[in-house]
């Protein structure tokens, strides 16, 4: 089961940090990913960005490269995505996933959250 936290609405250039919270063993594997998504009303869902078990490797889509971190505590189940200057475009509901593989695909996350939303006013 995967939770997560810290949506809102902000304003443009403002920030917001998620959080997604696992339990029932979605982090007990040794060689997966975890991911943030995005989804905006009209739109497919989209990688925003995935991080290693290790938490040493990660991807930015290229649309939020240089304004967005992502993390990880696997000591606490715990993924971040910290999002700075934010912008009217990255308003969507965001959700974290877990999956098996090194991968973009939302097809190949076998776990996710119920979504937060993110709202950025202009």
């Amino acid at each position: 089961l995967l939770v997560e936290s810290g949506g809102g609405l902000v304003q443009t250039g403002g920030s917001l940090r998620l959080s997604c919270t696992a339990s029932g063993g979605t982090f007990s594997s040794s060689a997966f990913t975890m991911a943030w998504f995005r989804q905006a009303p009209g739109k497919d869902r989209e990688i925003v960005a995935r991080v290693s078990f290790s938490g040493e490797v990660k991807y930015y889509a290229d649309s939020v490269k240089g304004r967005f971190t992502i993390s990880r505590e696997n000591a606490k189940n715990t993924m971040y995505l910290q999002m700075n200057n934010l912008k009217p475009e990255d308003t969507a509901v965001y959700y974290c996933a877990t999956g098996p593989t090194w991968s973009d695909n939302v097809h190949n996350y076998n776990h996710w959250g119920q979504g937060t939303q993110v709202t950025v006013s202009s």
